[in-house]
């Protein structure tokens, strides 16, 4: 069963509490190297990944020196992460592209970013919330679950979820819900055994098989 309005306040004003100012835990520089570990982490750790750019990120923070790095030279740095192949290919041919059509500069636009090769519509929404300050939330796996799991938006896709979410999360919280809720699922309502004793929301969830302390 879904979550009520006033719980969904409820739900906010706690996390918000506990954590007023809620960041990615990814490392970058600028818009450019954000854009950059996002496609990166795709299937990835955020800790795999700031592992990987933080001796890249120093070379190639911005799409022109990335292109001086080449194909080659990027996949050095990243081999480290799982489809480092492919997503190198991505990089360089997004830096090429945003060079070509947005004069270096990564677009605050939903379409333009997602017409970039490994630009997917989480991606562009992490870009817009974090480097622009847009109020859109990214559903990852972490999301989808404690969606999912709480009864805040249930949905069958990610993309039924991100929709409910934006209906949902009072416009107070809406900057931050993205990041308030991917930490959540993280680090407390986890996929294989969620830390419920330990859980700011636990009463208003409606999760049935809540675990209890050991």
């Amino acid at each position: 069963m879904p979550m009520k309005k006033p719980e969904i306040e409820e739900f906010f004003r706690r996390l918000s509490a506990a954590l007023p100012a809620p960041e990615t835990e990814l490392k970058y520089i600028n818009t450019y190297t954000l854009l950059v570990a996002v496609v990166l982490s795709a299937q990835a750790t955020d800790v795999g990944v700031n592992k990987a750019t933080e001796k890249l990120f120093k070379i190639a923070d911005t799409p022109q020196k990335m292109l001086k790095l080449g194909e080659a030279g990027l996949t050095q740095h990243i081999k480290t992460i799982g489809l480092y192949r492919n997503k190198a290919k991505n990089v360089i041919a997004l830096s090429h592209l945003l060079i070509e059509r947005h004069g270096g500069a990564v677009p605050r636009d939903r379409e333009a970013l997602q017409a970039l090769p490994g630009v997917g519509r989480k991606t562009a929404n992490v870009v817009l919330n974090v480097a622009f300050g847009e109020p859109t939330i990214a559903v990852d796996t972490h999301i989808f679950r404690v969606s999912n799991r709480t009864g805040l938006a249930p949905g069958k896709d990610v993309l039924a979820v991100e929709l409910k979410l934006e209906k949902a999360v009072p416009a107070a919280y809406r900057l931050h819900a993205h990041h308030w809720l991917i930490l959540h699922g993280r680090y407390v309502c986890k996929a294989r055994k969620p830390d419920c004793p330990a859980c700011a929301v636990a009463d208003l969830c409606q999760f049935k098989a809540k675990t209890t302390v050991a």
